[in-house]
């Protein structure tokens, strides 16, 4: 029960701050979702990091990785509103800027996983 309140707390605390930063970003652009690409690549980020610190055994223990990784990340990440996004483009027929930005979401979040893996080693 306390890993399911654990999970609770931080996908609450992740959704709120994602709701924070990304209606006032998604707002700037009328054709690109500003917002939810920031959250999805600082998420991956941050899933690295945690992820990676947890593996090293002594830094973040099974609480606090449940904690971050799967409660705060799987709440601030929005890939469900990512994926409905791209469908957006696909409707409307704008596919520039679905290509671009399904291959730099992809391609940075991926990086974004290494950088947070990459730094996770070097604490």
């Amino acid at each position: 029960m306390k890993q399911a309140l654990l999970v609770f707390l931080g996908g609450g605390f992740g959704s709120v701050l994602r709701f924070l930063i990304s209606k006032p970003l998604n707002s700037l652009f009328h054709n690109f979702f500003l917002g939810t690409f920031t959250v999805n690549i600082i998420g991956c980020l941050i899933i690295g990091l945690v992820l990676g610190l947890s593996a090293k055994g002594h830094i973040l223990s099974h609480n606090s990785t449940l904690l971050l990784a799967t409660g705060f990340c799987g709440g601030f990440t929005t890939f469900s509103a990512f994926a409905f996004e791209k469908h957006t483009f696909l409707k409307s027929g704008d596919f520039l800027n679905f290509t671009i930005y399904l291959t730099a979401s992809i391609i940075l979040g991926i990086l974004a996983v290494i950088m947070g893996l990459w730094i996770a080693k070097q604490i």
